[in-house]
């Protein structure tokens, strides 16, 4: 006890001064002020580095600490971050912590001060925070050298969608700076009298080779720019997954995503580590990866697939058991054998794992779609494909499974293969089409190819027999697939015919037609059937009890020259069908004939039927001739107007009629057309009707008619009214009178017409013409003798002599200088006589007498002319003045123009008397009594009018002429 009492004692007076000491301390905080603040820069990340100790701990153990970090820009007043970092710390350990700025650190002067506070539960009464410690000063602008301009930061690499922020420096004092990204402008800030910024929200991706940002300084100097690396975000890993072929190895992929390779980045590297082993590998390949399979029978595995780039990791996990990610490889050794037209064998083998089974799946495709599907335990592999059709293309394949867990299929090994072809199986559908010629028929024979299914393989060629029934003869053909029509032609007797299809293997059943040789054709009536959208109904009544069934045949394409000639073969209790075709069009009509067919197997037409799928209005409108028109009516006629090409069934015509009056005719009513004003309508009820007479008009009033048809849809198309004006109702009397006297004094016209030239002959003979005269051919030319006519320079007369009349009035005298052809006399009477100047002119010789009695009518009174000689008192001077032609026309002007003018018209006459001519017996106006009768004289009529009278005689010896002109003795007149 006394021991007891001692040791008490002394351990009271050792916890005596710990707990004196205790309370000291807790009176008193302790100096937790950090010290020995540095602060650092890493542009590259453009983070402030922070590094600083704590030194009065009271205790050499851990403590729980929290410091506070205040960080300033510009000035110390503009605290730009504050925040709490907390860690553990010993006595005298140095600390760090870093902190990433938004805007690039060269830019500005930053400040930072930090202190702490004890957070430990042993000293819970200890919780006051430190003093500040002084401001730490980060400026590095000083360091950037000398140049004027400066942006920041450099080859930036930043993830797509983050938020950069930019600034550059300028020493230039530069206000007109202006900054692009990839060439679109940005909007700057100022932050400091030399320093702006400019912020970039969720930058995208543009290229590996990162995004341009520059700005214009200085006109005249190169752009400053830099480049900023965006970099595609690292995705999550997806589809990790092992497996393993031959239990030795295992293969891992997975999914690697978008690749965030760049120019200052490669593309993200894959780890794998195993935990169980604790085995790390780094994959070559972007997804996928080997791992050797360890050789101590390990069962489990845990991986960790980590990806990882310069701004992220990525990491994914997988545990499994190794013989439950088995999967085989490929079967070898596949082929197929004993291929015949229904049945095939295929072989393969499996690599071996051990002495495991395997499970193996076996598919038959044909056209895409999966025939055959097995599966089942083989050990030999090998399987028997049957029940398939001839000459068909089909795919064999075969996959295999681990058989003790089954994981995943093996990969497809197949091969492709045709069937053997088979003789056909069915008969051909086969239809005709008899046209009957002088003579016998035209038969054209259709039939419908086999399906595959019944063809069996390619049909080569089709067989036609051709049996005549009345004469025992036949005869074969041969038609090329892939013909499906060919023509015949036949007498007028019955026939057989079968059609059969061949291919390589066979040849198909018969199909029989038997032609009649009497095709008793009958006029059927057509019947009309509505079709629907489904197609045309169709219905019919049996013509006797022995039919074997019924064909419906009709065309596709009605307005093809080639038809397409279609027909639908029904049995024999079938009375009624719908027929479709997708050939079917609105608006056409579509023509049916339905067929019995008998035991003979010889088809008769039974009925016909006619309809559209759907009906249309009219497409055009007819014709209109207009005739009858009377003061009363007019008739319509539009008898050339085709109803079977319209695309409905004309049902009738409207008839359409304005006028001026507001009261329609009877038979009309009173309608409105679109687009037109009020108009009378007579509807035609019968389509056959194609005239109408528009009756009870008014006379001498203009109407308008429009004909148009219509179908039991609507109306044909709008036209142009046809404009029709009725005559007065006296015009018709007057045209009975006037069209007699017209067609009476055309009769007269045309007869007069025909007589004109006998007419003229009776009462105006036609004047001759002086170069058909028969007096041509006594004129021998000496000098020429190819001249035929008589020209005035060519002849040279004898003599001139001009007669005057007593009788009558003097004309007013011609001017002078004037021709005798410019001169017009009234009543021109005088005569010319030329006359001969051979030496004896007492002698007689030929003459011509022109006698022209348009000059003086009475002049055909005298039988000749006569052949006056020259007085002999002539003067020689004259006879030299008219030595040639030229002279003698001058004096005639001269002479006679002055003789003529004193000359009275109506008392002169004018003779031409030529050499070669002499008076007649008998003239009343000839010349002296007693000149010589030429022995031959020919005439010349006269051609102008002159006056009536009797022609004056000729003057006496003692008269005194005018002018006499008299030519040389050699001359003559031709």
């Amino acid at each position: 006890m006394a021991l007891f009492a001692v040791l008490q004692t002394t351990f009271l007076l050792v916890l005596l001064p710990l707990g004196t000491y205790q309370r000291k301390v807790s009176s008193e905080p302790l100096p937790l002020t950090p010290e020995s603040l540095k602060v650092s820069i890493n542009s590259t990340c453009q983070c402030l580095n922070l590094q600083w100790s704590v030194h009065n701990l009271p205790y050499h153990q851990e403590l729980q600490i929290i410091v506070q970090i205040q960080i300033s820009r510009i000035k110390t007043s503009n605290v730009v971050w504050v925040g709490n970092y907390s860690t553990t710390v010993k006595r005298n350990q140095v600390l760090h912590w870093s902190w990433e700025s938004e805007l690039p650190l060269e830019c500005a002067t930053h400040f930072v001060r930090i202190r702490s506070v004890m957070d430990d539960a042993k000293f819970p009464e200890l919780k006051s925070w430190s003093k500040w410690s002084s401001w730490e000063e980060v400026d590095v602008q000083d360091s950037l050298g000398h140049d004027t301009f400066f942006l920041f930061p450099k080859d930036k690499l930043v993830e797509e969608g983050s938020n950069v922020t930019f600034c550059y420096i300028s020493r230039s004092n530069q206000n007109n700076i202006s900054c692009y990204l990839e060439g679109i402008q940005v909007h700057v800030e100022q932050l400091a009298p030399n320093v702006s910024t400019f912020h970039l929200s969720r930058v995208p991706f543009v290229r590996p080779k990162g995004t341009n940002i520059f700005c214009d300084v200085t006109q005249g100097e190169d752009p400053k720019g830099t480049i900023l690396y965006v970099s595609k975000v690292l995705e999550e890993l997806k589809d990790f997954s092992c497996e393993t072929r031959d239990l030795k190895t295992l293969n891992c992929t997975w999914d690697p995503g978008s690749d965030t390779a760049l120019e200052i980045q490669p593309s993200q590297s894959y780890t794998l580590f195993e935990s169980f082993s604790q085995k790390k590998k780094v994959c070559k390949h972007r997804n996928w990866c080997t791992w050797q399979v360890s050789q101590d029978s390990q069962e489990m595995y845990h991986f960790t697939l980590m990806a990882e780039n310069y701004l992220r990791k990525r990491t994914v996990h997988l545990v499994f058991k190794l013989t439950h990610r088995v999967r085989p490889m490929t079967p070898l050794n596949f082929f197929l054998e004993n291929i015949n037209s229904t049945n095939a064998t295929m072989t393969w083998k499996v690599h071996p794992i051990g002495n495991s089974t395997f499970l193996c799946q076996v598919e038959l495709h044909h056209d895409g779609q999966i025939i055959q599907n097995k599966v089942f335990m083989e050990m030999n592999g090998k399987y028997l494909l049957s029940e398939m059709e001839p000459d068909t293309h089909y795919l064999a394949r075969v996959r295999c499974a681990y058989g003790n867990h089954f994981w995943k299929w093996s990969e497809w090994i197949g091969r492709k293969f045709t069937t053997l072809e088979a003789a056909p199986l069915a008969a051909l559908d086969v239809w005709r089409n008899v046209k009957s010629v002088p003579g016998g028929y035209n038969v054209t024979l259709f039939w419908k190819p086999l399906s595959k299914f019944h063809a069996n393989g390619k049909i080569r060629f089709y067989n036609i027999a051709v049996e005549n029934l009345d004469k025992p003869s036949q005869f074969n053909l041969s038609i090329l697939a892939p013909s499906n029509n060919t023509a015949l032609i036949l007498h007028k007797y019955s026939y057989q015919i079968r059609v059969t299809a061949s291919n390589s293997m066979g040849t198909s059943p018969a199909s029989v037609i038997v032609i009649s040789g009497d095709l008793g054709d009958k006029d059927i009536e057509e019947e009309r059937v509505k079709g629907t959208e489904d197609g045309f109904s169709l219905s019919w009544k049996p013509q006797s009890g022995d039919a074997i069934g019924y064909v419906v045949e009709w065309c596709d394409h009605p307005q093809d020259p080639l038809c397409g000639l279609q027909w639908k073969k029904l049995g024999p209790n079938t009375t009624s069908t719908v027929i479709t075709s997708d050939a079917f069009r609105p608006g056409v009509r579509y023509n049916f004939r339905i067929y019995e067919v008998s035991t003979k197997w010889i088809a008769s037409l039974l009925e016909k039927k006619t309809g559209y799928s759907q009906e249309l209005a009219p497409s055009d409108n007819p014709k209109v001739a207009m005739g009858s028109l009377t003061s009363h009516s007019f008739t319509l006629s539009w008898k050339d107007y085709s109803t079977e090409s319209q695309p409905g069934f004309i049902r009738g015509y409207y008839v359409y009629l304005k006028s001026r009056m507001e009261q329609c005719t009877s038979g009309f009513e009173r309608t409105v057309l679109s687009d037109a004003p009020a108009n009378c309508e007579h509807k035609i009820d019968n389509p056959e009707q194609k005239t109408f007479t528009v009756e009870n008009l008014q006379p001498a009033s203009s109407y308008e008619v429009f004909v148009t048809p219509y179908t039991s849809t609507s109306k044909g198309p709008n036209g142009t009214f046809t404009k029709v004006t009725t005559p007065d109702e006296y015009t018709h009397m007057l045209i009975r009178i006037i069209l007699p006297m017209i067609l009476c004094i055309l009769f007269i016209t045309i007869v007069c017409y025909f007589k004109i030239q006998w007419m003229k002959e009776k009462c105006y003979p036609d004047i001759p013409d002086p170069y058909k005269s028969s007096v041509l051919s006594l004129i021998k030319s000496k000098e020429n003798t190819h001249l035929t006519i008589m020209n005035l320079k060519d002849c040279i007369p004898d003599a001139i002599e001009v007669v005057n009349k007593p009788e009558g009035s003097k004309t007013q005298p011609l001017g002078i200088g004037k021709s005798l052809t410019e001169t017009e006399f009234t009543k021109p009477a005088t005569y010319l006589y030329l006359l001969p100047t051979e030496e004896n002119p007492s002698d007689p010789g030929p003459c011509v007498c022109f006698e022209n009695f348009t000059y003086n009518q009475a002049a055909s009174d005298l039988g000749s002319c006569g052949h006056i000689p020259v007085p002999p008192d002539a003067p020689p001077s004259q006879l030299g003045l008219l030595n040639s032609p030229e002279n003698l026309l001058k004096t005639l002007e001269k002479d006679y123009t002055n003789t003529l003018g004193e000359i009275s018209a109506g008392e002169t006459s004018l003779n031409y008397v030529s050499q070669l001519a002499s008076p007649m017996p008998g003239d009343k106006d000839s010349l002296p009594t007693d000149p010589p009768v030429p022995a031959q004289c020919s005439e010349y009529k006269m051609q102008m009018a002159v006056p009536l009278g009797r022609a004056s005689s000729p003057p006496s010896e003692d008269s005194s002429l005018s002018s006499i002109a008299l030519l040389d003795q050699g001359e003559h007149y031709r």
